[in-house]
């Protein structure tokens, strides 16, 4: 449920601190005091778009905090995220700018708008006063339908998916047989000309290695005999220069150990001397010239660069490409083979069509039920006789939500035809049948028939439209609802104040030349005199407010009968 609501500078609200109470809470006022800017500021908190317009003329930024109950299936959500948890509440802030930018957090954290969207569905759930609206579109009553009835569709729509990706495949390979017989001659002509010269993976830098060495092989040969006979056969041989030199250090080495450092030097570049000798003399007795090894050298790095050039590539990728080559023909040929195409389009349609029928038999079992509640929970809004009921018709051709579209049909009377929500001219009628759906559902989410429902329920002005012995029905079905789960309501109806557990009232008043709205809890005397301003305007009589008192004392005592309801609908969905 919702705990607090904390605003700071937003619209005409300066600061404000408001705790909420479970059951049934009104939130009344003038028209034009800000009653709606309370929903507008919970549904930034939860992630809907907002821009610069919600800061308050001459602040910085507009500052949104709202602190709810956390909900035990979030526990998961929140670990995965990094958020942390163990209170057992969830604040959610919202903070925009003047220049229209926005941060977010969730329990102190830093974090993104779709975070708190992604939070908005547990948390609260808003009905509008055009909240008929909605359910005119397909798309809406089947969420509803399937909300009711417990539906998971993530199954129904991926396999959904992995048909129409399946069956594009079939179509697309159906339609460039011709493409695609040609792509993969071509393949296979490229593959045929570069898999000849089998390129290993490391060969070019070997064939470059060994092709220098034998394209220089004379050079190398002339070095290494000067060399050896530098060190050895010259006169003076360097061999010879150094044991000379140190034959002299030797004789007077007694004399001066100072001369030793010398003398060890000289013997070891005596060893230096006379293995570099025995290297290279092994490095001549090992070479020879080889003329017909240096033509094959000549026509593989010859082949290597005629290919690389057609390909417009660099030697080194000749072997990458002779594998991506051999990927992408695989891939062709799997795409080419029609038969196995339209296998995986046969087994990915029956793993549809399994899923779709189970979610299909799950629908007409859940739609008389609801269609019962709700044709219910009219006869209680001044629709006697009224009748309920949820067409299900067969797609032409399967979808993503699966085999069937629904549709809300209405009769507003007894003897009357049930005809599609949307041609139900009366707005208080709409008005009333949305929130005829709007608590049998909510009651059944709480009651564990659909998805785990919501903690908090918001009417905003839903009961426009509707007054007299309806409007206090209204109040009490909010009452009611309230037993089960927190409800708001924005109202302009006394009779639905008066049921109210705890009543807000917003102002607006002038200060320093801006108008600020604040907003108060009332009660005893106090709320008797909004009640009754809601009747009968700003002159308060005697008659009004004994009227308005006799109203709270009639809710007081008046029982709701949620117990038989909760057990009808039971009854219903059994």
């Amino acid at each position: 449920m919702l705990r607090r609501l904390s605003l700071r500078d937003f619209v005409i609200v300066p600061e404000l601190e408001l705790d909420f109470h479970t059951g049934f809470s009104v939130l009344t006022g003038e028209t034009g005091a800000g009653k709606s800017i309370l929903i507008d500021a919970l549904q930034l908190a939860l992630g809907s778009r907002g821009d610069a317009g919600v800061v308050r003329e001459g602040a910085a930024r507009a500052d949104i905090s709202a602190e709810f109950d956390r909900p035990a299936h979030l526990s998961a959500w929140l670990d995965e995220a990094g958020f942390e948890h163990e209170s057992g509440s969830l604040l959610l802030r919202r903070v925009i700018d003047s220049q229209g930018k926005s941060r977010a957090w969730i329990n102190g954290s830093a974090a993104t708008v779709t975070q708190l969207r992604e939070l908005a569905d547990s948390l609260l759930d808003i009905h509008g006063q055009h909240a008929w609206q909605g359910l005119t579109r397909p798309a809406a009553v089947r969420a509803l339908l399937d909300d009711y009835a417990g539906i998971n569709t993530a199954a129904l729509s991926s396999s959904y998916q992995a048909l129409k990706i399946a069956s594009d495949a079939l179509s697309a390979a159906q339609a460039r047989q011709g493409d695609l017989l040609r792509e993969r001659e071509r393949l296979a002509w490229q593959i045929g000309e570069v898999a000849r010269l089998a390129p290993g993976e490391d060969e070019w830098e070997e064939l470059n290695a060994e092709h220098q060495k034998l394209s220089h092989a004379q050079s190398l040969m002339d070095a290494a005999r000067a060399s050896l006979d530098a060190l050895t056969e010259a006169e003076p041989s360097a061999e010879s220069l150094l044991t000379q030199a140190l034959d002299q250090l030797e004789k007077v080495l007694d004399y001066d150990a100072a001369l030793l450092p010398a003398v060890e030097a000289l013997r070891g570049a005596q060893t230096q001397a006379q293995d570099a000798a025995h290297t290279l003399s092994t490095y001549l007795h090992g070479s020879e010239l080889e003329p017909s090894r240096m033509q094959e050298l000549d026509e593989r790095v010859s082949a290597w660069l005629i290919l690389a050039r057609r390909y417009r590539r660099t030697p080194q990728e000749l072997p990458a490409l002779l594998a991506q080559w051999r990927a992408e023909l695989q891939a062709l040929d799997a795409a080419s083979d029609l038969d196995a195409l339209a296998a995986a389009v046969a087994q990915a349609n029956k793993a549809f069509n399994a899923e779709a029928k189970t979610v299909s038999a799950a629908r007409k079992k859940a739609a008389p039920q609801l269609a019962s509640a709700v044709t219910q929970a009219m006869q209680q809004l001044g629709m006697n006789g009224g009748v309920f009921e949820i067409a299900l018709s067969a797609q032409e051709q399967a979808q993503s939500f699966g085999l069937e579209s629904a549709e809300f049909l209405v009769a507003g009377h007894a003897g009357s035809a049930p005809r599609p929500l949307s041609k139900v001219a009366s707005g208080g009628e709409l008005s009333r049948i949305a929130l005829a759906i709007a608590v049998t559902a909510s009651q059944a989410n709480q009651q564990g028939g659909g998805q785990p429902g919501v903690g908090t329920l918001i009417f905003d002005e839903i009961d426009a439209g509707v007054g007299g012995a309806v409007a206090e029905t209204v109040g009490r079905l909010m009452k009611q609802l309230g037993r089960e789960r927190q409800v708001l309501a924005v109202t302009h109806l006394p009779q639905v104040a008066a049921c109210a557990d705890q009543h807000l009232v917003v102002a607006k008043a002038l200060q320093a030349g801006q108008t600020h709205s604040t907003v108060r809890t009332v009660a005893g005397e106090t709320r008797t005199a909004e009640i009754a301003r809601m009747l009968g305007g700003e002159r308060l009589s005697s008659t009004s407010i004994a009227h308005a008192q006799e109203m709270l004392d009639l809710s007081a005592s008046a029982p709701v009968a949620a117990n038989a309801r909760n057990d009808k609908t039971k009854k219903a969905k059994s």
